[in-house]
Parts: structure tokens; sequence; C-alpha cells
């Protein structure tokens, strides 16, 4: 038995409850690990309240990034071995694997090794952000130098990576956020321009832009904005579609504007893809080892201090990065 956070009913923070679960053996293609930090997203927090892309089969478990060491291998298996350090990218439903645990079985496809010198809570913290940036900018679209990008809602994991990454490939992001409170951390990430939108967002991100226009925007609000965003991009511009922070439908923007490819992106089309994974996986240990990508942790909070956690990743006060549970 280990201890598992599970939640029986679909609600807020207070459903999470900590109970004793046992584990079964690894399968084909699985292994078990020690879960030793969790990465944690907002995907979570929809998954309890019911509003992610799947329902929660209840009693549920949650969470799909996570880093550790490998326990047992299961059949056909061949690349890890027991000891192995390893983080867990999200590549499978929450309802399948969940891993807020202190073991958890997930698929072997879903592993990457750790990255040298990183820790347990680092390493929970880096996959998710930087292998969904990359699938936007290096597989859906080819960043080119000196292009101008807009980052929406910047503060969050993946805004401050795509930042980064933005930076690494010679690109000028422009960063949207609620406040100007974090702007010297975006700035520090990579922003080239840190935009607080008034009531007129394309003549913001157009004035950002010197009047050019976005080449690309990665936009994790979806909603009525997309309508702003498109009208404020160069021609021939993709906008990107990642998440959906707003909380409301994205409509397709009607009217004159520049001719721009408006797409919808999900993690999956990196992790599900074993060559696309690859890809990406030796693009992140790259920027890495150069130091041009730098994880960046938000808070760490104990295992026990779950519902605190979930509240916080729901929170518009939080600070840029990634919260991280730690377990041990």
């Amino acid at each position: 038995m280990v201890s598992t956070i599970r939640f029986h009913s679909l609600g807020g923070p207070e459903v999470l409850r900590i109970e004793d679960v046992p584990v079964r053996a690894p399968g084909p293609g699985e292994v078990r690990i020690r879960v030793d930090a969790i990465g944690l997203n907002r995907a979570e927090v929809n998954f309890r309240r019911g509003t992610y892309l799947e329902a929660p089969r209840l009693p549920a478990g949650l969470g799909s990034e996570a880093a550790g060491v490998v326990l047992e291998i299961g059949p056909d298996v061949p690349r890890w071995s027991v000891g192995d350090e390893v983080s867990v990218v999200p590549a499978f439903s929450q309802n399948d694997y969940p891993v807020y645990a202190e073991e958890a079985v997930v698929p072997a496809s879903a592993l990457v090794a750790r990255p040298e010198g990183l820790d347990a809570v680092s390493s929970a913290a880096v996959w998710m952000p930087y292998v969904t940036v990359y699938g936007m900018v290096a597989e859906t679209v080819r960043v080119r130098p000196g292009d101008r990008v807009v980052v929406t809602s910047a503060s969050n994991s993946i805004g401050v990576t795509a930042l980064q990454v933005l930076r690494h490939l010679g690109a000028e992001p422009v960063a949207t956020v609620a406040t100007l409170d974090h702007a010297e951390a975006l700035r520090a990430a990579g922003a080239a321009h840190v935009v607080v939108p008034g009531e007129d967002l394309t003549a913001d991100l157009l004035a950002a832009t010197d009047g050019h226009g976005a080449d690309l925007v990665l936009d994790a609000d979806g909603g009525p904005q997309v309508t702003q965003l498109v009208a404020a991009c160069a021609p021939g511009a993709t906008v990107i579609v990642h998440g959906g922070l707003s909380g409301q439908p994205t409509p397709l923007p009607g009217g004159t504007y520049a001719p721009v490819w408006l797409r919808r992106f999900h993690l999956f089309e990196v992790t599900g893809d074993p060559a696309v994974l690859r890809r990406a996986e030796h693009f992140v240990r790259a920027g890495l080892a150069s130091g041009a990508f730098t994880p960046t942790v938000d808070r760490v909070f104990d295992f026990d201090d779950v519902a605190a956690a979930h509240a916080y990743v729901d929170s518009p006060d939080r600070a840029p990065g990634k919260p991280v549970l730690r377990v041990r």
C-alpha cells in the first residue's frame, strides 16, 4: 500500500484525499517508479473539477508529470533498468496512469532520463513546458531569428519557458500579463516587451511590434481575445491556441484581418509520437547543457499540502514558473 492522492467527487481542492492504495505490478511496456516529485499543471485542476478534455473515472487519481526512480520493470521494456533516475512526461490519460502517489505504474514510453545535474524537483518541472514549446516553435511552425512572437499569460510555466526558448532562437518575444508585478522576471527570461493589455489588445500588440504585427502568437488563454490577437498579426502569421485559461469558447474570428493560420495544439502531438518526442528530448537536453534553458520552479509544496498546492495553481497571483509537489 502506498499513499495516493485521489478524489471521490468533483469540486474544489477540498475533495482531494490522501489514501492508502495498492500498486499493481507493471504489465507489458510498463514500469513501476518511486515518485520523488510531481509537476503541477492546470490540467489536474480542471480534471478534478470535471472541466478537462476527459471526464475522471471516480474515485480518480490524477497527474501525469513526475520525477523518480525505476523500481520494477514489466515485460517487453528493453531500455530501462531498476535504479534509473527518470522523469515522466505527460503522454497518457490521468485515468489510466495517475502519478500523484508515492509509487506509480507508467508506460515506459513516457519516460526520459533525468537531465544531468538536476534534482527531482527541477526534473519534475522541465519536460511538460519545454516539450510543449518545442512542439509549437519547431514542429508546428519554424520560428526564425527576428520573428515577433506574442506569448499570452506569460507568467505560467509554459509562458516563461517559451520566453527562454524564443530568446535562444533569436526571436523577439512580447509577453502579455495581467499586471507588471513580475515584469522583471519575464524580461530576465527573455521578453523584449511586457504588455499589460488595456481596452484595445490589438493596438497594444501592434505598438509593441513597431506596427509590424506578430509573426506568431502562442496563446494560453483562448476565448474571445483570439479575435484581437488575430487582428494584431502580420500577413502569414500563425496563432496557436494551446490552452483555455479564459474558460470561454474560442470563436472563429470574423471581419477583416491579415491572412493568418489559426491552430489548436496539444502536448500529445509530441509525446504521442516517439520520433517527435526524441527530437524534443534532444532539443531540451542541448538547451539545458548550454545554459540557455533553466527550469523555473515557482513554489514547492509538501505532499500533504496538495489541497493548498491546487488552490495555488488556480490562483491569479502566481509567480512565474511551475509549482511542484515534493513527495520525499
